[in-house]
């Protein structure tokens, strides 16, 4: 199972953004998408996230300002992040669990990465 994350790029603060996160491959089940944040020298930290029971759960310094959703039926997650600052300037990451067979039919479960996208929120 892969994760394709896209829609990164430079844009002016108070601008705005659209990620998307595509999920590709063979699984029956992804749960708990979320999208996390890095910049260099520091941790990955949440940004948005679907928790188990389906609810979201934002980072405080994001929270009125990104919305994160998915779209089950192309097995994407997207982050709408409006009224950006410079401190959102950071390598974005989705991640996801999901469950697959395997070739015996076990069941198997996994949390995958993206490759990142870099936002840049600069004059």
């Amino acid at each position: 199972v892969q994760l394709q994350a896209s829609g990164g790029g430079l844009v002016q603060p108070g601008g705005s953004l659209r990620l998307s996160c595509v999920a590709s491959g063979s699984f029956f089940s992804m749960s708990e998408a979320g999208w996390y944040r890095q910049t260099p020298g520091r941790q990955r930290e949440l940004v948005a996230a679907f928790t188990s029971d389906g609810s979201t759960n934002y980072a405080g310094s994001v929270q009125g300002r990104f919305t994160i959703s998915r779209d089950n039926s192309k097995n994407t997650v997207y982050l709408q992040m409006n009224s950006l600052k410079p401190e959102d300037t950071a390598a974005y990451y989705c991640n996801a669990q999901f469950l697959a067979y395997s070739p015996t039919m076990e069941i198997i479960a996994t949390k995958n990465w993206g490759q990142g996208t870099q936002v840049t929120v600069s004059s």
